[in-house]
């Protein structure tokens, strides 16, 4: 099954200069071993795109289930220098949990995390109050 990492795990970011580092946390360790896998540095830097210009560099941190990864030339310059909107490392946070990987449907279903958000219709408009 494909889900998206924000059913999975949370995410910490931060940023320093032109560095962006997000890291990935687990809530357990079935979940941490499948993200493990999948979840690379190549494929994070392809997620990212041009947006990120540097190199990605994953670190494992397996003792607090998490992956840390660092991008480098990732904030358009850092601070000042940055014409972007957002020139700090936080919304790439969320946009790391957009990451889609495959689970197995047990794993999903086993999830607090995707369990926690409000169900959408999706077949039509909302009934009326």
């Amino acid at each position: 099954m494909r889900v998206l990492l924000r059913d999975l795990c949370g995410v910490r970011s931060g940023d320093k200069g032109d560095i962006s580092d997000l890291t990935l946390f687990a809530d357990d360790e079935a979940t941490y071993a499948v993200v493990r896998e999948q979840v690379t540095a190549e494929r994070v830097a392809a997620h990212f795109g041009a947006l990120v210009a540097g190199p990605v560099e994953r670190f494992e941190a397996a003792n607090v289930l998490a992956l840390k990864f660092v991008m480098h030339a990732a904030l358009g310059g850092g601070g000042p220098r940055s014409l972007r909107s957002d020139n700090l490392g936080k919304t790439l946070g969320g946009a790391l949990l957009r990451l889609d990987i495959d689970v197995p449907e047990s794993m999903i279903l086993a999830s607090a995390r995707a369990r926690r958000r409000a169900p959408l219709n999706l077949e039509g408009p909302p009934p009326s109050a």
